[in-house]
């Protein structure tokens, strides 16, 4: 592995070693197979959504409406109006006057 650093390759190795160990040699060719499986799985998926994104974006780089049958994403709820103040006025202590 061109340009990588000692570092980084002796703890892959290290890595590698307790991996073995733990599992055991007989196994280790099945979680190099799930492995292989999941990076193949996810590169499948980036591409699917790489290609949709570019699809609903035009030439120039704006967005562009969805073609019939794709679904569209709800608009946001408008918000709620804010609660109203009781319109009578709140009950005032019983020592104070009200002017007539």
């Amino acid at each position: 592995m061109p340009g990588m650093p000692v570092d980084l390759l002796f703890i892959l190795i290290i890595i590698l070693v307790l991996v073995l160990m733990w599992k055991g040699p007989k196994n280790l060719p099945k979680l190099g197979e799930a492995l292989g499986r999941g990076v193949k799985e996810a590169r499948v998926e980036a591409s699917k959504a790489q290609a949709e994104i570019q699809g609903r974006v035009g030439e120039d780089g704006t967005p562009t409406a969805p073609a019939e049958g794709q679904p569209v994403a709800a608009a946001a709820p408008a918000p709620a109006a804010p609660a109203q103040a009781a319109a009578a006025p709140a009950p005032s202590a019983p020592d104070e006057q009200r002017p007539a």
